[in-house]
């Protein structure tokens, strides 16, 4: 709503509370210190309401300034995104973009499954939130628990999936070929280091 409809909302409003609470202009402008005319011209929309003129009429109807201005009401700030099911694992998008760097929160469920070695481009970066993640690259087969990250290009044979211990909670960070993800991490200070 822009703030041309917002303020051309006020005066109708104005007259609406004024008259569901039986109360004359003349007695209004007793109260807030306001002219008749004045007080006229706002309901009307033929004068533009001000905090001055506004602040007096709230207090003197006992409502708040959001009442007579009619502030739209605030949006749900949480950000919904459908979940997307795919080879038995639920991935929630993190991010909105197509193309670039990917980001997924995904659950994989307690299943066994065959391990099938998949190649294609790009770059990929897991880490694991809770429970056991497989994951076979190439000659490698290796079990990540919470707290360990992996990464590694995905033209490299890989698979990763359940330990069939439980369900595994990941974030899957997936790139197109040749952009890595950037760690930084400060060196642990070794005795003698200065």
């Amino acid at each position: 709503m822009s703030t041309d409809e917002v303020l051309a909302g006020v005066g109708p409003r104005l007259r609406q509370l004024r008259k569901e609470r039986e109360v004359t202009l003349t007695s209004l402008s007793e109260t807030t210190g306001i002219s008749v005319s004045t007080l006229s011209r706002l309901e009307s929309g033929l004068r533009k309401p001000s905090l001055e003129l506004l602040l007096p009429i709230a207090q003197a109807h006992g409502v708040a300034l959001d009442d007579l201005v009619g502030v739209p009401p605030v949006r749900d700030p949480r950000v919904r995104s459908e979940p997307i099911c795919r080879y038995g694992r639920t991935h929630w998008p993190l991010t909105r973009q197509p193309g670039g760097l990917q980001a997924f929160k995904v659950l994989e469920p307690q299943q066994e499954r065959v391990v099938e070695l998949r190649t294609h481009e790009g770059y990929e970066w897991l880490y694991v939130l809770s429970g056991k993640l497989r994951l076979v690259l190439g000659d490698h087969d290796i079990v990540l628990t919470a707290g360990e990250a992996a990464e590694f290009d995905t033209r490299v044979p890989h698979w990763f999936g359940s330990t069939g211990e439980g369900p595994a909670e990941f974030l899957s960070l997936f790139g197109p070929q040749g952009e890595r993800m950037h760690v930084r991490a400060r060196p642990k200070r070794r005795p003698g280091d200065e």
